[in-house]
């Protein structure tokens, strides 16, 4: 096989002059055709064949033919290229479809039937010759497509998305799409120039908002949002706040405190001694005022009568 830096699946050969000396691209003449590409290896059992037909006249009736060729292949072992597919026409001058050639290894074996290992095949159109691709190339291929798409994908999809304070996050209305001549047609008309009056009239009465401004505020708006929710249990006291969200101190603003509300003194249960709950003030000349009696106060106690010293209480006075 021809050597280059070039991988053999992206070259396409072809060599019209020397097709037109085989009469064209027929049954015949598509393997020698073949030979002289790059793809064509030197060592295989169709090299060898048509070295000894040139030199060896009972040789020469194997390469008259493709039938005669690949029934000699047939009987060798070793590296082989055989006719694999072939178009409906094949007669010299009518060979313009497409044939397939294989690149295969055969090994004999004794009692049963060859073993057939495929290395690779080839496409002859016309008077190109091109490589298949491995399955493991299209495999590689395929993936770095899809790869190459969704990575185009993310980002437009990203730029069709819009967020708004009202509906939220959502996807921006794809523009109705037009046949080429209603759009040649709109720009014609937009192209061509309207007086003065009809051109004040189409101007719209109030400016469009911008989309830089839209999504500014849709930004602003979500952060003003994501503050309250992570700060929004901090209030402001009477002192003023300093700081920022997160990191608040308070400072002193100079006035004086409120006056405290006056305390009552606890309940006193002792009756012996009681103690007075108001307090006095002795510059007012007020008396303190008097307990309130009991309700058993009221009740009188019968007085006794006082007795004379040396009488006993049965003895009347002389």
């Amino acid at each position: 096989m021809g050597s280059t830096d070039i991988p053999l699946d992206e070259i396409q050969w072809h060599h019209p002059q020397l097709a037109d000396s085989m009469q064209g691209i027929h049954s015949n003449s598509v393997l020698f055709y073949f030979a002289e590409s790059p793809f064509f290896d030197k060592t295989s059992n169709n090299a060898v064949i048509a070295n000894q037909a040139m030199f060896n006249p009972a040789m020469y009736q194997y390469i008259q033919t493709r039938e005669a060729f690949e029934g000699r292949l047939k009987t060798m072992s070793g590296v082989e290229f055989i006719v694999a597919e072939q178009p409906a026409q094949m007669a010299p001058g009518t060979g313009t479809g497409v044939w397939v050639i294989r690149k295969q290894t055969r090994r004999k074996r004794p009692g049963e039937e060859d073993e057939i290992i495929v290395h690779s095949s080839y496409y002859v159109v016309g008077y190109n010759i091109y490589m298949a691709p491995t399955l493991a190339d299209i495999l590689s291929f395929r993936m770095a497509t899809i790869t190459n798409s969704l990575r185009k994908c993310f980002p437009a999809a990203d730029e069709a998305r819009t967020w708004s304070p009202a509906q939220g996050h959502a996807y921006k209305p794809q523009p109705a799409t037009t046949n080429s001549r209603e759009r040649q047609l709109a720009a014609s008309k937009e192209a061509t120039p309207l007086p003065d009056s009809q051109a004040a009239a189409g101007k719209p009465s109030e400016p469009k908002k911008s989309a830089q401004s839209s999504i500014l505020d849709a930004r602003l708006a979500e952060h003003s949002f994501a503050v309250q929710m992570q700060y929004g249990g901090e209030y402001m006291d009477e002192n003023p706040i300093t700081g920022h969200p997160g990191s608040f101190h308070l400072s002193s603003t100079g006035r004086k405190e409120r006056p405290r509300a006056p305390t009552l003194n606890p309940l006193t249960t002792n009756l012996k001694n009681p103690v007075s709950t108001k307090a006095v003030d002795k510059k007012d000349g007020t008396k303190e005022a008097k307990t309130p009696k009991t309700p058993n106060s009221g009740i009188s106690k019968p007085k006794r009568k006082k007795t004379k010293t040396g009488l006993t209480p049965g003895a009347t006075p002389s």
